[in-house]
């Protein structure tokens, strides 16, 4: 155990675990991201999501009438588990599962959210960002056909559309522990773990109700993420945001839109914000919070299809 884990004043998650999602289409869903990269197990009526060489499975998507994000969850270490119980004393609902010692909560908007001891999957020090590899030595780029597919590392982080910015706040910090990272008002804010990770697991974005708006997926290089794009956009799914870089968080993103209007993200170089720094967050305007540069964005970029189907 780490330094920081090992701090008893220092109580809250540690990682983003997994998340649930229910898809109208599980054929569709198991196309889109095995064509992103993923690894895709079927099984029986759900898919489960993996990264490459990895056997961490950070998804788990049911069939259902349309799309929809039934719960998130998040690792903590042993040590912090009745704390983190007597936090979330008066938000507890049922454990769907009672041979596990998980802790089930209701965020403000109804959003499902789980606490499970587990391993940190988030990452200890700023992930690996590298200029890609030459083709050779005295050419840089070589031939489209050469091209390797693009395979994600690990979730990144979740956008996760909220009805109350300043009450979901409230309770990702003060009762599971996260902290503050930037915000923009009561439009978006982002927030980190304390025992160390990237820039921010969540991002809280206003809308009129819970919903996903993407899931993020970090790859090595630059290249990576304009080449996801293309890989992509030849396997039918042209649709999306990007090549452009983030203000708060830093990352170069393309962000490919999924069949049900939210989105997966190919992010490369977060923010790393280690376990013992005082992150100087602050309130952003609009105009510096969103994108340093890039190329508009799509107009129906924050519409939440959970709350207001297409």
């Amino acid at each position: 155990m780490s330094e920081a884990a090992s701090d008893p004043t220092r109580v809250g998650v540690h990682s983003l675990d997994h998340f649930t999602l229910a898809v109208p289409d599980l054929a569709e869903a198991e196309r889109f991201y095995a064509a992103f990269g993923l690894d895709v197990e079927r099984r029986e009526d759900r898919l489960l999501l993996r990264t490459a060489d990895s056997d961490h499975v950070w998804a788990d998507l049911l069939g259902g009438p349309a799309k929809k994000l039934l719960s998130i969850r998040f690792g903590i270490y042993e040590r912090d588990l009745p704390a983190i119980a007597a936090r979330l004393a008066d938000v507890r609902v049922e454990n769907p599962d009672a041979a596990s010692n998980a802790l089930w909560c209701r965020a403000p908007d109804g959003l499902r959210v789980e606490i499970a001891v587990a391993p940190k999957s988030s990452p200890d020090a700023k992930s690996s960002f590298d200029p890609p590899a030459r083709f050779h030595e005295h050419r840089g780029a070589g031939p489209r056909s050469r091209n390797v597919k693009v395979r994600p590392r690990r979730l990144a982080h979740l956008a996760l559309y909220t009805g109350g910015v300043p009450a979901a706040m409230g309770f990702y910090g003060d009762r599971l522990g996260l902290r503050l990272s930037d915000r923009s008002g009561d439009d978006v804010a982002f927030m980190h773990g304390p025992y160390g990770s990237d820039h921010h697991l969540v991002a809280l974005a206003r809308s009129d109700g819970p919903g996903m708006h993407h899931c993020s997926w970090d790859v090595a290089t630059v290249a990576e993420v304009g080449q996801g794009a293309m890989q992509m956009e030849a396997a039918g799914y042209a649709r999306g945001w990007g090549l452009g870089r983030h203000v708060l968080g830093s990352n170069y993103f393309h962000y490919v839109r999924d069949p049900w209007g939210s989105y997966a993200e190919y992010s490369a170089d977060m923010d790393f914000i280690p376990a013992t720094m005082d992150w100087p967050g602050a309130d952003h305007p609009g105009e510096d919070s969103f994108y340093q540069w890039g190329p508009p964005p799509p107009e129906d970029f924050v519409r939440n299809y959970e709350t207001a189907p297409e």
